[in-house]
């Protein structure tokens, strides 16, 4: 029994060393080659891992892409989005709604979602009296409005 201990022991600190050696390594790399680095560590560097992140392997689109065709229909509710959003790009938008849609109660998922389409829209503020102006009810039903679309998209 101590010497299976005595034994764990020593198999993990060998583990750490390793570890260390191998954090060490790669500092010495990053110093002496740069950048140029990455491509000892990981395969792939210059290649399209970064366009296709996301896509399952069997070729499905990713939730992303899915978010970013539907802004780019002709949907009543993605003109609208679109219209609000107008200086953000279609990606930039999925990509924050991805984090609000990921949250797991349906009430957190509408605040988020209206959080995202707020983040352009000064509610109540500068813009009174416009014909632009947009209050919080409004920004409520658009984002409840998207969200069933994207649920429905996404099954």
């Amino acid at each position: 029994m101590v010497q299976e201990k005595q034994s764990d022991r020593q198999q993990r600190l060998d583990n750490f060393l390793q570890v260390v050696e191998a954090a060490q390594k790669l500092q010495d790399d990053i110093m002496k080659y740069g950048l140029e680095a990455a491509h000892l560590y990981c395969d792939n560097v210059d290649g399209d891992w970064l366009e296709t992140w996301g896509e399952d392997e069997d070729g499905q689109q990713s939730f992303i892409e899915l978010v970013t065709n539907f802004l780019q229909s002709d949907d009543l509710v993605a003109v609208k989005v679109r219209k609000l959003l107008k200086e953000k790009s279609l990606k930039e938008i999925a990509i924050e709604l991805e984090r609000g849609l990921s949250l797991s109660e349906q009430e957190d998922r509408i605040y988020a979602v209206k959080n995202v389409l707020v983040g352009s829209v000064a509610v109540g503020e500068s813009n009174r009296g416009t014909s632009d102006e947009i209050d919080e009810i409004e920004l409520l039903i658009l984002a409840d409005e998207l969200l069933e679309n994207l649920t429905y998209i996404l099954e």
